[in-house]
């Protein structure tokens, strides 16, 4: 019995780690994520919540697809509802692997916002399960000088998983120059 069961356990896949990039990441967002982020602190469902009720402040950073540029003049956009952690920043497309320098500002002034200029203040990224974007961005935050910056790599389907709330949030608008 105890060999059959070796055996079986033994043809099973191993899951191989997946190993962090030097850089960012730069392409397949939607992909198995690493379990680590240096300078950052990876933290699961449970310690997020906690550190939601502590008052962290929380950054969505799932894309937002832009509205179509050749869409007849007629057609009405909608943007896709975002559910997302209660109070939660949304700052769409910064966890891109090359940013440019006005998403770059629009990142810095959505975390001045939150932090009040505090880089010490505890910051939880987030997207979706398997989403470099969320690493990308911590990762930012990280190399910006940001000293409590928590990645939380199941994103809200993790969150959701526990049953934690969720609400409907709106992006950030860029602020005018």
């Amino acid at each position: 019995m105890k060999l059959a069961a070796v055996l079986i356990l033994s043809a099973l896949p191993v899951l191989a780690q997946v190993p962090e990039t030097d850089g960012y990441r730069m392409d397949e967002y939607r992909s198995p994520v690493p379990d680590t982020l240096a300078g950052a602190t990876v933290i699961g469902p449970e310690k997020a919540h906690e550190h939601w009720q502590a008052g962290a402040a929380f950054i969505d950073v799932l894309p937002q697809a832009p509205k179509p540029a050749n869409l007849p003049e007629a057609t009405l956009w909608r943007d896709k509802p975002r559910l997302s952690i209660p109070g939660a920043l949304w700052l769409p497309n910064v966890g891109y692997g090359a940013i440019a320098e006005p998403t770059a500002a629009y990142f810095r002034s959505g975390l001045d916002m939150v932090t009040h200029g505090d880089t010490a203040r505890p910051l939880v990224f987030f997207c979706l399960e398997d989403c470099w974007m969320s690493w990308n961005a911590a990762k930012r935050a990280v190399e910006w000088g940001y000293t409590a910056v928590y990645w939380l790599p199941d994103g809200t389907d993790g969150w959701a998983f526990f049953d934690y709330p969720l609400e409907q949030i709106k992006p950030l608008e860029p602020q005018p120059r």
